[in-house]
């Protein structure tokens, strides 16, 4: 097993939802937490919540589809916070409509916040684990990036393409002791999926993010050649 108490992580997305459970149960681990978003008020919250749980933790407030803004956000972090161990990236925005109906806007968004975020933060936080010669990026991708379906085709496009990155970053960086994991759930109880009414009903039905953060928990804690796969958890590791 591996010991994660006392690594640094940076979870994107972690003001709320999916991305403060997996804060949160890193925290619970013993994990020095830093989270990013667009919102500071909520980030601040967020941060308060931590903090009591007794670890090390900071926020920072940029949006992950602008790589200037992620890079100043990044250096800010490693001078102020120090380097990271674990990158979780959990960004993430998504809305349903046929690919008539949908504005181009609003498509080209969510390429850019779930694909090209992913590709910047990763980019951004990758020099620093290579140069330690170890590390762990975990990649939040969905179902949705496996088959398509009605009215999904940005946000499918965008998790497939999470998923096309993530197994080519992780060709990559093996011989550099990094371990690349890609989880691809199905519907979480979370706020954006209450927002898009997918969790109607009982919530008990669908995952939630508690769940979902002791399966990131538990892949990190594995011994570094280890492999998961089942059909909602796919990782990749050198």
């Amino acid at each position: 097993m591996e010991n994660i108490t006392g690594k640094r992580a940076l979870v994107t997305g972690g003001a709320k939802g999916l991305g403060k459970a997996i804060a949160v149960a890193l925290a619970k681990e013993g994990v020095h937490v830093a989270i990013t978003g667009r919102n500071e008020t909520a980030l601040k919250l967020a941060a308060d919540e931590l903090k009591t749980l007794g670890t090390q933790v900071t926020y920072a407030v940029f949006d992950v589809s602008d790589n200037e803004a992620v890079q100043q956000g990044i250096n800010n972090l490693n001078e102020t916070f120090g380097h990271f161990d674990i990158l979780i990236n959990n960004a993430g925005i998504s809305s349903f409509s046929s690919v008539m109906d949908m504005d181009v806007q609003d498509w080209t968004e969510i390429i850019n916040v779930n694909l090209l975020g992913t590709y910047f933060v990763t980019k951004a936080v990758l020099p620093q684990l290579i140069e330690k010669n170890q590390g762990d990026i975990v990649m939040v991708s969905s179902t949705a990036g496996l088959n398509g379906a009605a009215t999904t085709s940005a946000y499918s496009a965008s998790k497939f393409g999470v998923i096309g990155f993530a197994d080519s970053l992780m060709r990559e960086v093996r011989k550099n002791n990094i371990r690349v994991c890609t989880l691809m759930p199905s519907t979480i109880a979370s706020d954006m999926s209450k927002d898009l009414g997918l969790t109607d009903g009982d919530p008990e039905k669908v995952l939630q993010p508690e769940d979902f953060a002791e399966l990131i928990i538990a892949n990190l804690k594995l011994p570094r050649r280890a492999m998961l796969k089942s059909a909602s958890l796919w990782s990749t590791n050198p």
